[in-house]
């Protein structure tokens, strides 16, 4: 079996698989682009850190989840928006608040990966990888 055909997407499942078994940490094979979400997540506060390590000649993404003083998870869900199958692009004035503003999207602009709040500021839009909140 090859590598998967969408890999953001293997991601946010390997995420919501380990909040749910609430583990403090998750391993994923790193990619540039998956490296630049884990980048966003840490700065809106989603995960406590990442580090990209090398095993066995890998790269490889770990991330660890933040939980709140009563264990429960900071991140309550995560959604694929944009698919292999149907990519979804967005100008400045679509990008619309998730989860009431509680939550964050997370575009590809052409001014690399950033939360729809920075990208509306910054007058871009781009493919909304996924939502978060």
């Amino acid at each position: 079996m090859g590598a998967p055909t969408d890999p953001i997407a293997d991601m946010l499942t390997c995420i919501r698989n380990a909040v749910h078994a609430r583990h403090p940490k998750v391993d994923l094979p790193a990619a540039k682009l998956k490296i630049e979400v884990a980048r966003v997540l840490k700065e809106e506060g989603y995960i406590a850190a990442f580090k990209v390590i090398e095993e066995k000649k890998k790269k490889v993404l770990r991330l660890y989840l933040r939980y709140t003083p009563d264990k429960q998870s900071v991140i309550s869900g995560l959604r694929r928006v944009s698919r292999p199958g149907r990519r979804r692009y967005v100008t400045k004035s679509a990008i619309r608040p998730v989860f009431g503003g509680l939550g964050i999207s997370i575009l590809s602009t052409s001014k690399g990966i950033m939360t729809g709040r920075v990208a509306r500021r910054t007058g871009l839009g781009g493919e909304v990888l996924c939502e978060v909140w």
